[in-house]
């Protein structure tokens, strides 16, 4: 792909499962409190920190010489977050140009909505592009031990997306936008043997619940970084973070990898089974900064640092800015 290499990458986690304002972090990264403070806040209290909540949304901006484009890689499960932390964080939601849906999941999409009023009502009422494909829009669910259908709370239409401030990109291939800075996958191929997906995950399409474990709308977007290499940043992992890895470095060959940000899924009974071949295989790849977030768990992240150590692993969380 001709994705343009960038000099910088920050990416402020706008949604995350996790808060947690006193743990050290390294220099490449700018803390929730330090944030709040910065976006006016003028004393620390429960009313000006953000909140946690299941699900992701990062506000990823890229630099190029003396170009900034800011792009919203998910929403969160539901618009009060994205509006609550949004602000305070201080977040710019005139200057955010491009969003996408990873999947067609609650947690990552159900603040979408929310997202594009705030951008929309900021910009002066210009649509932005929402990229995704049109196999997200379909309902899902999963079955339990005892065969009983629990259904998901459907995303956003893309008709309510256009109703408030979206234009359509539904494309199911690979392609790059805001000049060729960001990346968007096609579909991830399934290689590995033991990355089987999400098991109990059915779906609708409109004749009855039929298994669907493998998730096959999910994309993940990268950034190549000058002189670092490609960043992945992936959401959910459904089709299983080395398959998602693998996939990333085969499409940017030679360009090396140079790190992973989102959520790894490795949490629940059958995906931490994974876990150690999901690390033997990780550590193959040459990664110099592993993120996880979401849906990795915390039997992961600490098997994640045992193998690669706290200055390569740094755990995301709300109202936390990474810089690349």
């Amino acid at each position: 792909m001709d994705l343009r290499p960038i000099d910088s990458c920050n990416v402020v986690v706008l949604v995350d499962n996790v808060t947690d304002i006193l743990s050290t972090t390294p220099r490449s990264v700018t803390g929730h409190t330090s944030n709040v403070l910065k976006a006016g806040a003028k004393e620390i209290s429960g009313k000006c920190l953000c909140c946690a909540h299941f699900g992701l949304s990062l506000v990823i901006t890229v630099q190029h010489e003396a170009t900034h484009h800011t792009f919203l890689f998910d929403s969160g499960p539901e618009g009060e977050t994205v509006k609550r932390n949004g602000n305070c964080l201080g977040i710019d939601f005139a200057s955010i140009k491009a969003a996408m849906f990873s999947h067609g999941h609650w947690d990552h999409v159900g603040g979408m909505t929310a997202g594009l009023r705030l951008i929309y009502g900021a910009n002066g009422g210009m649509k932005i592009p929402v990229h995704v494909n049109d196999d997200m829009f379909v309902q899902r669910g999963t079955r339990t031990p005892r065969d009983k259908i629990i259904p998901f709370e459907n995303v956003p239409s893309k008709a309510e997306l256009e109703e408030v401030g979206g234009s359509i990109v539904s494309v199911a291939e690979e392609h790059t936008l805001l000049e060729n800075t960001i990346y968007i996958s096609g579909e991830i191929p399934r290689i590995t043997a033991y990355e089987k997906g999400l098991p109990g995950h059915v779906k609708n399409i409109g004749e009855g619940w039929e298994s669907d474990p493998l998730i096959m709308d999910e994309r993940y977007a990268a950034v190549h970084i000058k002189d670092k290499g490609i960043m992945v940043f992936t959401a959910c992992s459904h089709a299983g973070v080395i398959n998602v890895l693998k996939n990333a470095q085969n499409v940017f060959d030679p360009i090396p990898l140079y790190g992973v940000m989102g959520g790894f899924h490795l949490s629940g009974k059958e995906c931490e089974a994974i876990i150690p071949e999901t690390i033997e295989d990780m550590k193959l790849l040459g990664l110099k900064v592993i993120v996880p977030g979401h849906c990795t768990g915390w039997r992961a992240v600490h098997k994640l640092v045992e193998a690669f150590g706290d200055e390569t692993v740094i755990m995301s969380a709300v109202g936390n800015t990474h810089r690349f």
